[in-house]
This record gives C-alpha cells, sequence and structure tokens, in this order.
C-alpha cells in the first residue's frame, strides 16, 4: 500500500489566530477512515499568529512532538519546563500520567508555522519526561537525520513507542532511500517543495502512508523538507 493523502484533503481549522491542517481526525474534524496510522494519532499543521496560542491545558498518555518549521514558539508546562523553540528544533514531551503545558507564539509580529504530531505511547502511566534538541541544515541536508526513536540512539530523542523519525532537507536532483524492515509501516509527510518518492509527485503538505512496500525512493524536484516515520 502507497496511500497518498493530499494536502487539500486534510480536515481544516481556521480560528482566525490559529490556521490548522489535520491529517487525522482532530478536535471538531473527524473522518473515520483517518483516525490513527498504527500508533501515528495526529499530525497537525499549524499557523499561529503573533503573540497568540495555546493556553494552560492538560494531556495525559500520549507522546507528543513539536517540529518547528519557521518562527518561535515559546513552551512552559507543569514539570518545570520554559523554553523558546525554534525553526530547527524537535520538542518530545511524554505526557503519561498527566501534564499541564500552554503553548504561544513568541514573536510580537511574525507568525509561527510548525507540526504537531502525536504519538501513542506503548503503555499507559509513564512518568511525564522532556527533551529538547536543534538539528541544523547541515544535519539533515540531502539525507535522513534520526530525530527521535525508541532507543535514543545516534542522539536522538526518544519515544516511548516503536517509531523511529527522520527529517531531510533536500536540494533539487537529490536522491534518498530507505528500506522498511519486514513488518515495517511507514508514512512519508512532505513539509515543504515538491519531491518525487516512488514516482508519486507530492507537494508540501502531503502525505503518504506505506506498508507491505520494501523501500522508499524519494528525488527532490524543488528545494524541499520531508519528516518520514518508521513504524515496528
Amino acid at each position: 500500500m502507497f496511500q497518498v493523502v493530499r494536502s487539500d484533503s486534510r480536515g481544516a481549522a481556521d480560528h482566525g489566530w490559529l490556521k490548522a491542517k489535520h491529517t487525522f481526525s482532530f478536535a471538531n474534524y473527524h473522518n473515520p477512515e483517518m483516525m490513527n496510522f498504527g500508533p501515528l494519532r495526529v499530525i497537525n499543521e499549524d499557523r499561529i499568529d503573533p503573540s497568540q496560542g495555546f493556553g494552560t491545558h492538560p494531556h495525559k498518555d500520549m507522546e507528543i512532538v513539536t517540529y518547528i518549521i519557521d518562527g518561535a514558539l515559546e513552551h512552559k508546562d507543569s514539570m518545570g519546563n520554559g523554553s523558546v523553540i525554534q525553526a530547527g528544533d524537535v520538542q518530545r514531551m511524554t505526557a503519561g500520567t498527566g501534564v499541564f503545558h500552554s503553548e504561544f507564539n513568541h514573536s510580537a509580529d511574525q507568525s509561527v508555522h510548525l507540526l504537531q504530531i502525536w504519538i501513542l505511547p506503548r503503555e499507559s502511566s509513564l512518568q511525564p519526561g522532556y527533551e529538547q534538541q536543534h538539528f541544523t541544515r547541515g544535519d539533515k541536508l540531502n539525507q535522513w537525520r534520526l530525530v527521535a526513536s525508541s532507543d535514543g540512539r545516534d542522539s536522538s530523542m526518544t519515544v516511548h513507542q516503536a517509531v523511529d523519525l527522520y527529517a531531510s532537507v533536500l536540494e533539487p536532483g537529490s536522491e534518498l532511500a530507505h528500506s522498511f524492515a519486514k513488518g515495517h509501516s511507514g508514512y512519508l509527510q512532505i513539509v515543504a517543495g515538491s519531491v518525487a518518492a516512488n514516482g508519486e509527485k507530492l507537494e508540501a503538505g502531503d502525505g503518504v502512508a506505506i506498508h507491505e512496500v520494501d523501500s522508499l525512493a524519494i528525488s527532490a524536484i524543488s528545494d524541499a523538507e520531508a519528516i518520514l516515520f518508521d513504524m515496528g
């Protein structure tokens, strides 16, 4: 299965200060055919207006990964963490037994553009936890850079699920390959630009659910950015 999810097929929400696209059912968007893909529960593409954001709210039993595309997001949580997450930063929060947090655009004059990703953990009632790392353009240039994994290998962050998350920034004409182990599935999300993936042209916002496919081959048509989930 190589199921393309086009950008314009996603759920959309416009709250004025927040414009969001939902790959999977979320909030007021409900699509029974798009509830999740394996442990991948949410991919929201959010654009938040200057000085706006989400007030303090709870989460429980979820691995929450925030991938900043452009701008800066201010984060505070009940674990005592407070930080500004900027373009190139990736944050992982284990909600576990329960956390409260808030997220606001740190800028008074620039919007922030991000992906918020929810992954179902392999067990409930985990101890809440937090990680944040910066990955430079060079770290990701024309290669898959592991940014999160179940074992934290290769200086990646740790997610409590059998998921490897890779990120790449591609120059036009560059090519990437990825092989899936037997029984693994994948999900590819195009963050920016245009690529061909296993011969299928994909644009920013498009995604692909991959199952029972041995390998993925990507060639960049333009400057592009993509993330890839490899799920056991």
